[in-house]
């Protein structure tokens, strides 16, 4: 289930955050909202344990809102680090923002690789490597 994500959550839940992170921007009179709303729900089940996935609602979370400019809803925001680095205005396919999250995830998944693509540990690769060739 996506995250339930006000303005005294957000700086924790998604600035702190270690993972990629989706923010759904949305009302409940929202028509648009209701048709992405169940999107998201599938998407934060597909990405559990991978990326942060949660919603926002700007009635009731104005500050978080108006911080980011946001003035037409549903707005998606992806950070990462603690910046915006993509947003989807609008109702949009599934598919859409799977391709937004599967490319944060590939960033980083790459930040966290060590010299040459080894992994995290690219020295006991090549401590084995040496000692195999003795």
């Amino acid at each position: 289930m996506a995250l339930e994500l006000t303005d005294s959550n957000f700086e924790e839940l998604v600035l702190k955050s270690d993972k990629p992170v989706l923010v759904d921007f949305w009302a409940e009179w929202c028509g648009p909202c209701r048709m992405v709303g169940p999107v998201v729900e599938e998407l934060s089940k597909e990405y559990d344990g991978k990326a942060v996935i949660g919603k926002l609602n700007v009635d009731n979370n104005a500050q978080v809102s108006m911080k980011y400019g946001i003035r037409s809803i549903p707005t998606i925001l992806f950070f990462k680090n603690g910046e915006v680095v993509d947003r989807s205005v609008g109702a949009v396919p599934k598919s859409e923002l799977a391709k937004k999250l599967d490319g944060q995830l590939a960033c980083h998944a790459s930040q966290h690789e060590g010299p040459g693509g080894l992994g995290p540990f690219p020295f006991l690769f090549l401590r084995s490597a040496r000692d195999g060739l003795r």
